[in-house]
């Protein structure tokens, strides 16, 4: 029997578009009335609902060409951030650094291994655990979701090392971050927008959301522990093992040429030049507020981060090079942390961030900057496969817009749940959101979208509002691991090297899985009183 060929991801992309270009000529056009309102500061362009009406449907032919063009300036900002990323880490990964900090990593490993109570745990089940509940709490507590496009360069190499696959490094970040942003308590981008618009109590029900997060994600984690412990024992199981052919070999390759300087002038300068600007960073902010939901704690972060870093740099300095750029580098992850929970960095700053962290690095490791710009572009040439592949995904909404069919696709929705009971009606909701997510990924979006229109929905069935919401946010998050339009995940599986109709093949028993349980948890606040619900 001939195996099917699966078409490369382009391939993918180009015929969703067509086929969507063909519904503008059979779906009819339409469109709602929205309203600019402002919910949590912002501003939000919403549906006014029951204003649906029927308009012109402009069929679109030749368009499929300029709505690529459209996707590739909509997505520009995820697109940019891809190429910085790439060719920050580029420079990173030229000094070998992260190779070495995975050995040293791993040598730690080997003798925690040697403790019987964690030998029978399994170490690397423990980090598998440490990393994912991490991750999970970000995207729950912060709505983690471009961020983790940075560190699937870090985690894929280190599934490798660990005896894993690609798949395993994507997994224990971007997965875990996902599963946690479905499962949200805190997620400003969900949960915040959505209760803003419905007009219940920002972050309110929090008591029953924990315990949907702590579910899902040991879900996540079971799901991960099983899978690359079948990979560990046979590595020619994972579907990736021709495709992670590049990683083992890279690994190979940097553990035969370890790139050392002795010479640590430069990196001295660097680091007095960091130091000072964080003394004077430290004078100018000398209390950082961190939003976490409704609640803000001012603390006192770079008067008592400078002293360290200047400590650990000057105790890095001492040994090599290599331990001074893993001061940089974790000194690059907690400004991300601080600067998105403190100062509402978006992908603009962050993509800043790692771009100064890779010249630093390179001039750090004696590199001139002629020569780490030249790092620095290679390492964008290499990424440029996984940013071509965002801005052309794009392209499926530009065309289901311009064709004015995506409001009417909108209404037939929203029409279906009519004349249904409670518990048929939170389950039209729910499958209504993840069948909505495939074309709108946008969690800020599609709750502008639906919210106002659901909400009053559920008053007349008498189903809360919280329960809505909560439908509203396991929509949107358990789908946004599949979906082709979906730019963090093409991003990230682009960064991974693994192709689409990989992943898609790999995830689909636990998407179907999260969506079995999702419904699940929907079900006891329609008989159990929960806190806000």
């Amino acid at each position: 029997m001939k195996k099917v060929k699966i078409p490369h991801t382009f391939t993918i992309v180009f015929v969703i578009v067509v086929v969507c270009a063909a519904m503008t000529w059979i779906i009819p056009g339409g469109e709602f009335e929205r309203k600019l309102v402002e919910v949590n500061g912002i501003e939000r362009n919403i549906v006014i609902p029951n204003s649906f009406q029927n308009i012109d449907s402009t069929p679109q032919t030749w368009q499929i060409f300029t709505a690529f063009f459209k996707g590739f300036e909509r997505t520009s900002n995820i697109i940019v951030f891809i190429l910085m990323i790439g060719g920050a880490f580029w420079i990173v990964n030229y000094t070998n650094t992260i190779n070495i900090a995975i050995s040293n990593f791993l040598k730690v490993v080997e003798k925690v291994q040697k403790n019987k109570i964690i030998n029978k745990i399994g170490v690397n089940n423990i980090v598998i655990i440490m990393i994912m509940t991490m991750f999970s709490m970000f995207g729950a507590i912060f709505g983690m979701s471009e961020e983790t496009i940075a560190f699937i360069i870090i985690f894929v190499p280190l599934a490798i090392s660990m005896g894993y696959d690609s798949i395993v490094g994507v997994l224990i970040s971007y997965v875990a971050a996902h599963t946690g942003f479905a499962g949200a308590m805190l997620n400003p981008f969900t949960i915040g927008i959505a209760q803003g618009l419905a007009g219940v109590p920002t972050f309110s029900g929090i008591e029953y959301r924990i315990i949907c997060w702590v579910i899902l994600t040991t879900i996540a984690i079971v799901f991960t522990i099983l899978y690359a412990r079948k990979v560990h024992k046979n590595p020619q199981k994972s579907i990736m093992f021709e495709a992670d052919k590049f990683w083992r070999e890279q690994k190979e390759k940097k553990d035969d040429i370890v790139q050392e300087t002795e010479n640590k002038t430069k990196a001295k300068v660097v680091f007095a030049i960091i130091a000072i600007i964080m003394c004077v960073v430290s004078i100018k902010f000398p209390l950082t507020e961190i939003s976490i939901g409704e609640s803000k704690y001012s603390l006192p972060f770079f008067p008592i981060f400078t002293p360290i870093f200047i400590l650990m740099g000057i105790r890095a300095l001492r040994k090599n090079i290599h331990n001074f750029i893993i001061i940089i580098l974790a000194t690059t992850i907690i400004m991300l942390v601080i600067g998105v929970l403190g100062y509402q960095w978006y992908i603009k700053e962050i993509a800043a961030l790692f771009f100064a962290m890779g010249i630093v690095v390179g001039l750090a490791f004696n590199l001139s900057l002629d020569n780490t710009m030249r790092l620095f572009i290679e390492g964008c040439k290499d990424i440029m496969t996984a940013a071509i592949i965002v801005g052309m995904a794009g392209g499926i909404i530009i065309i289901l817009e311009d064709g004015k069919i995506i409001d009417t696709l909108l209404f037939a929705v929203s029409q279906a749940m009519t004349n249904t009971g409670k518990e048929t009606s939170i389950a039209a909701m729910y499958m209504i959101q993840n069948m909505l997510n495939i074309i709108i990924p946008s969690g800020s979006a599609k709750a502008a979208l639906t919210i106002p229109m659901m909400v009053e929905f559920s008053d007349i069935v008498g189903i809360s509002r919280q329960l809505t919401i909560m439908a509203f946010q396991f929509g949107d998050g358990f789908t946004n691991m599949i979906t082709p339009t979906s730019g963090v995940l093409i991003a990230c599986l682009g960064v991974g090297r693994i192709p689409y109709e990989k992943w898609v093949k790999f995830i689909l028993p636990f998407i179907l899985i999260l969506f079995v349980v999702g419904f699940l948890l929907l079900l006891p606040p329609l008989y159990i009183h929960f806190n806000g619900f």
